[in-house]
């Protein structure tokens, strides 16, 4: 018992549970990411392309579809801030909506990616021996071809439907993240605690998922950002090859494609480029910002 001053007696503290410990860490650690510039900014970048993509037309009220042909590739003005493209369409809403179907795309094919990549890391990572060498081989095998590549091949096959994005850019990302997961899991399953679970005779599904899995979570959340990243531009690519998202629907990748053609003329038609290159660019960069800092904070001690 605690004697303090004065006579009076008072219980030490109570110490905290695991659970209560895990909860501290994982609240310290949100408000370290909330106090990091790094963070801020990159997050500061990402919401304004997702605010832009959700009311951007509310902002410059023009018809991202309508086409005013006397009125084409007109440079950037108070009516058209961002100039107009080869149609007369109005540039600037075309940019903010052309974010919305890559902000969408994007986050979904990197989930993919995440949830394959973490199921095939665990897999491969924890039971080693055959079901490693012979999966460790597919992901090379994945690894060789560039993500365009693969996935311009599967759209042709399958068609250019935003699910058909999803998993023509998700899968060939899936190794990536894999191995990432697979590293993790070397050196979680020979620590004391997956010991311990094997001597209650735990399963294996059990101690992958409810065991080993909570303590790679850290790398899953940065693959899945940087992912995200990844796709990005090779959606962006995969529209600016023409087999993307299809018109009429606003795409950034598709902006740059139809208008690329244009850039010899010297000004003639660059605002309708620069736009959606700064937009992919400053997109990318506010993430890999995001990544940058949620790394730093996983990785610094508790």
């Amino acid at each position: 018992m605690d004697v303090r001053p004065g006579g009076r007696s008072a219980a030490a503290p109570a110490a905290l549970s695991p659970a209560d410990e895990m909860r501290g860490a994982r609240r310290d650690r949100r408000h370290q990411l909330l106090r990091s510039r790094t963070f801020l900014a990159g997050a500061a970048v990402v919401a304004f392309w997702v605010l832009g993509a959700a009311f951007g037309e509310l902002v410059a009220p023009h018809d991202p579809l309508a086409a005013d042909p006397r009125n084409a590739l007109a440079a950037p003005s108070f009516d058209h801030w961002f100039g107009t493209d080869k149609l007369g369409r109005d540039s600037f809403v075309r940019v903010m909506e052309g974010g919305r179907a890559l902000l969408v795309l994007a986050p979904a094919a990197a989930l993919l990616a995440t949830v394959l990549g973490t199921a095939l890391g665990l897999v491969t990572g924890f039971l080693r021996g055959v079901v490693d060498d012979v999966l460790s081989r597919a992901f090379e095998a994945l690894l060789a071809l560039p993500v365009v590549v693969f996935g311009s091949t599967l759209l042709v096959a399958l068609g250019s439907s935003r699910a058909a994005i999803v998993v023509a850019v998700g899968i060939p990302l899936a190794p990536i993240v894999a191995r990432s997961v697979r590293a993790a899991v070397l050196s979680e399953r020979e620590l004391e605690y997956v010991d311990a679970a094997r001597t209650r005779t735990e399963s294996t599904a059990y101690i992958m998922v409810r065991e080993i899995l909570p303590n790679v979570r850290g790398v899953v959340l940065v693959e899945f950002v940087v992912r995200v990243a990844y796709a990005v531009f090779a959606i962006a690519t995969l529209g600016f090859i023409g087999i993307g998202v299809q018109p009429p629907t606003p795409d950034w990748g598709r902006q740059i494609f139809e208008h690329y053609s244009l850039l010899g003329g010297g000004l003639l038609g660059v605002w309708a480029v620069a736009f959606p290159v700064v937009a992919i660019a400053s997109l990318v960069t506010g993430i890999s910002l995001i990544v940058d800092a949620v790394a730093e904070v996983i990785d610094r001690p508790s």
